[in-house]
């Protein structure tokens, strides 16, 4: 996966076992590749902004996108850049 204009480490990339049966691999890569530079998907004005102040104090960041079967689902990767999760709402 390319991710050359990534704005932070992502650490180890995981997903939760129902994300993973229940999300395409290309959905996750197109969603992996977004959060990483930067488009936060869905979030509301609140959720960006608080994301923006993340890259900068480290914290965690957290996405929310639609699969293409219209499954909403998140990304979050832990404020010190270890590990970033992908998972569904109901796994949180």
């Amino acid at each position: 996966m390319n991710l050359t204009d990534s704005k932070f480490l992502l650490g180890r990339l995981v997903a939760t076992s129902k994300a993973a049966s229940q999300l395409s691999p290309e959905d996750v890569a197109v969603a992996i590749r977004r959060h990483a530079s930067g488009d936060w998907g869905e979030v509301c004005e609140d959720d960006r902004a608080s994301n923006e102040e993340a890259l900068v104090e480290g914290l965690r960041l957290m996405s929310v996108y639609m699969s293409s079967n219209g499954l909403t689902f998140w990304i979050i990767t832990e404020w010190d850049r270890s590990i970033t999760t992908v998972l569904l709402p109901e796994d949180y």
